[in-house]
């Protein structure tokens, strides 16, 4: 079962990590996003916060969904490490101008909350009773 639980919580990470560097890829790609070397806006920010956000619940809902039992908790195990990994991210980068200074602090802030909200998702979709249209 540890295994399992290991998995559970390396599976969602990596979900997030693999989505987010997609994306980021195909805006920058795109030209939505400047090219290397030139900050992000604050408007460029929002965006990707929005989407990391969106991403992140969703990688919780897949790591509740993964987990053997406690869905709750292997999320929220997720979401510590990654908050962890963005106060990282803000101290290594808080000298370098990448883009406005609330961005990696809102990554940091915002991954319990959306860990939390992944795992709701996943808990109020497995207690729901099963209806007629389902069975079928």
């Amino acid at each position: 079962m540890r295994w399992r639980s290991v998995r559970a919580v390396v599976g969602g990470i990596l979900a997030a990590v693999v989505l987010t560097t997609l994306v980021d890829l195909v805006l920058h790609y795109t030209g939505v996003y400047p090219s290397a070397g030139v900050p992000l806006t604050d408007a460029l920010a929002g965006l990707a916060t929005a989407y990391r956000v969106v991403i992140g619940i969703g990688a919780a809902w897949l790591t509740a969904r993964l987990a053997p039992n406690r869905p709750m908790l292997h999320a929220l195990i997720a979401g510590g490490m990654g908050a962890v990994v963005a106060l990282v991210g803000v101290v290594v980068t808080w000298n370098s101008n990448l883009g406005p200074h609330w961005y990696p602090i809102a990554l940091a802030v915002l991954a319990l909350p959306q860990s939390w909200l992944g795992a709701r998702l996943f808990e109020m979709r497995e207690a729901r009773p099963l209806r007629m249209a389902d069975a079928g």
